[in-house]
């Protein structure tokens, strides 16, 4: 079984579009892929992802292997693609046609793609089931989460990728997390078509990026923040739809009826993410409750909300959520991503009185929000193999497939899965990745 973390954008989103810098951080919600094999002589290959209701097998020998395999086409797991090839994709169609719906088409179509690449005709029949705490379509890098956990499944089962141990050399873990990137890149490619490669970065290595894109027709510049806190978060979902790209544009249009006021606060977002990362990347930083370093870091997650209502941004739901967490003064609250609906941040302050927080999940609850207690700035993907747990007897045994389907619900994934375990489950994490000059892959 591995793992990754989702994300989400802490400072600086919108002003990131124009060239000014920003920072995203791993939550502790995340994506499970569990491998099972098949018993031979079966050559299937399976696909499920309940949560979208994908269900889908192929078999291994009838697909395009002739055409992944002809001159020029073939990549290897060492290897970085910078872009799909129509040819390949085209080979894949029919593969991916006879499945409903755009959304599940994507998971397969990356699925599937990075199976052809990184495997081969002569891998081994299994069953690949994904199940995800992260809110999917919510801004959150779910799909990144995903790609991640594909393109290193993949890559252990073919052994390609060493599992991670105490004592593997940093360029090795560096290394190895590069591999993974990269064709967790590809996977995002076959979903979104052209990423920033920030989610995937994020998912892969954990904790969190600063990430600045002057030139959108070369890769973001990204640093991986590996001193990043991990941090009390509280996330709530708006369950309200809303298109990046009108979003995008309310920005892009009131740049051109007021550029120079509207520049004004892009520069000053700007500035909020430099001073958060310069926070951040002190020797000095401190993260223990009370810590002045947090209350700052709070206060600009506030100032930066604020801005983001000026650029006409935010949502009245959105609003209604800042509104409930300020008059309960449990923290400092911004929304994460493009905006108009999607979700809220809020960095919480410590020593909470539990039923100051429980009151405030109650009346979110009631007006129809869904709040997730998370953690900002966790683990990157980990592997859990064997796929073992152990139960309230102490007794070890397999997590199967039936165990893994039926777990109701984030609590249920969690309590059987999760990385959070208290030494119920033996994950593991490649640790001290610092990505190279490559675009964030």
């Amino acid at each position: 079984m591995v793992s990754a973390p989702g994300k989400v954008i802490v400072y600086g989103e919108h002003a990131v579009v124009y060239g000014k810098g920003a920072i995203a951080a791993a939550i502790s919600l995340r994506s499970y892929l569990l491998v099972t094999p098949y018993p031979k002589p079966s050559r299937t290959l399976t696909l499920r992802f309940s949560d979208i209701g994908l269900d889908h097998s192929w078999e291994i020998d009838v697909l395009p292997w002739k055409a992944f395999a002809a001159p020029g086409k073939k990549r290897y797991y060492f290897d970085s693609l910078e872009r799909l090839d129509p040819m390949l994709m085209k080979a894949l169609k029919p593969f991916i046609d006879v499945i409903p719906g755009k959304v599940l088409q994507a998971a397969a179509t990356s699925f599937l793609f990075l199976f052809m690449m990184i495997g081969n005709q002569h891998s081994p029949a299994a069953i690949y089931t994904m199940r995800s705490t992260i809110p999917i379509g919510a801004g959150l890098g779910s799909s990144a989460s995903i790609a991640v956990c594909l393109s290193a499944a993949l890559q252990l089962q073919g052994g390609t990728l060493a599992k991670p141990f105490k004592g593997m050399m940093p360029h090795e873990t560096q290394l190895q997390l590069k591999r993974i990137n990269n064709w967790a890149f590809v996977g995002e490619m076959c979903i979104h078509g052209n990423p920033s490669g920030v989610d995937n970065t994020v998912a892969t290595g954990g904790k969190a990026v600063f990430f600045k894109r002057d030139d959108y027709s070369q890769p973001p510049e990204v640093t991986h923040l590996a001193d990043f806190p991990e941090l009390p978060l509280l996330l709530v979902n708006t369950k309200q739809s809303r298109s990046t790209a009108e979003e995008v544009a309310k920005v892009r249009s009131l740049l051109e009826s007021h550029d120079g006021i509207t520049n004004l606060m892009l520069d000053t977002i700007d500035k909020i993410t430099t001073e958060a990362h310069s926070i951040i990347s002190s020797p000095d930083f401190s993260s223990a409750a009370g810590s002045p370093d947090i209350v700052r870091l709070g206060e600009l997650i506030r100032i930066n909300h604020g801005i983001l209502v000026s650029l006409g941004v935010s949502h009245p739901k959105l609003e209604r959520i800042r509104e409930l967490v300020d008059f309960a003064g449990i923290g400092w609250t911004k929304l994460t991503g493009a905006g108009g609906g999607g979700c809220s941040i809020t960095l919480l302050k410590p020593n909470l009185k539990p039923e100051v927080l429980q009151g405030l999940e109650q009346r979110l609850s009631d007006e129809g929000f869904e709040k997730y207690e998370t953690t900002l700035g966790g683990a990157g993907v980990g592997v859990l193999w064997p796929a073992t747990t152990v139960d309230e007897l102490g007794r070890e045994g397999e997590i199967t497939q039936d165990m893994f389907l039926e777990a109701d619900g984030v609590k249920g994934v969690e309590n059987l899965v999760g990385v959070s375990s208290g030494g119920k489950r033996k994950w593991r994490f490649w640790r001290e990745w610092v990505p190279e000059d490559d675009g964030g892959r």
